[in-house]
């Protein structure tokens, strides 16, 4: 199995699901004892989301670019970014290594495009969901329309991430704000809603919502094993050892 490296820590909550989910995905496939091999660089998020604050990217790219420069060192074959918002500097980090960069939005798309979705509604942190980096990825490289909510809206999710999800906290009045605003999406033709923020499905899941949500750190996990598994030959390994 490929050497799985993981770019994490913003925030610490979602990095553990990545752990967590990449273990279980390859469990499964391998059976066994089998598990992951992963080197993980974890950033001190507190650092990050004061530099977010103030919009300085240029900081946080070179934060990002230093810690993938590690994994890479450390033996890692491809980099996994463990957030949806710092891919927003993805290119720059690509620039500063050798091996691949998996693209949350890449996996996003390709899993929404198998899946026959081409309107989705996306819910994020304000970068996420204001800006283009993710947005015209979608748009422009997959066909696939995007409709962000209302102003409103934005600012009641992204405070949720900061101020609960980010710190551990799961609010059930805050579920189901995220809830009505993913039948408002619904209503306006969005057939699923993506969680393009990777503390989200700590709080809501597909069972919770009458519309298809699409969990990407659970789908970057899956593309990372199937990644490191299909390159190192191992997806023909039998299940048992």
């Amino acid at each position: 199995m490929k050497k799985i490296g993981l770019l994490g820590g913003m925030s610490w909550e979602s990095t553990s699901y990545y752990y967590d989910a990449i273990n279980k995905r390859t469990k499964e496939i391998l059976g066994g004892f089998h598990s992951a091999e992963i080197i993980l660089y974890s950033v001190d998020f507190e650092v990050i989301e004061k530099l977010q604050r103030i919009g300085n990217w240029d900081g946080q790219a070179s934060i990002l670019k230093e810690a993938a420069k590690v994994i890479e060192l450390a033996g890692a074959d491809f980099l996994v970014v463990c957030s949806n918002t710092m891919h927003k500097v993805a290119s720059e980090i690509e620039q500063a290594i050798k091996i691949p960069l998996l693209h949350i939005a890449d996996a996003t798309a390709d899993q929404l495009l198998i899946d026959g979705i081409h309107k989705i509604g996306l819910i994020g942190t304000s970068f996420t969901m204001k800006e283009d980096f993710y947005k015209k990825k979608l748009e422009n490289n997959y066909g696939i329309a995007v409709i962000v909510p209302n102003h409103s809206d934005q600012k009641k999710i992204n405070n949720v991430i900061y101020s609960e999800l980010c710190q551990g906290i799961i609010n059930h009045n805050s579920r189901e704000d995220y809830l009505n605003i993913i039948e408002k999406l619904a209503a306006k033709g969005a057939q699923a809603v993506v969680l393009g923020c990777t503390e989200i499905g700590m709080l809501i899941s597909s069972e919770d919502a009458n519309v298809p949500l699409y969990d990407t750190t659970l789908i970057h996990s899956r593309c990372a094993v199937d990644f490191a598994l299909a390159s190192s030959g191992m997806r023909n390994e039998t299940k048992h050892i």
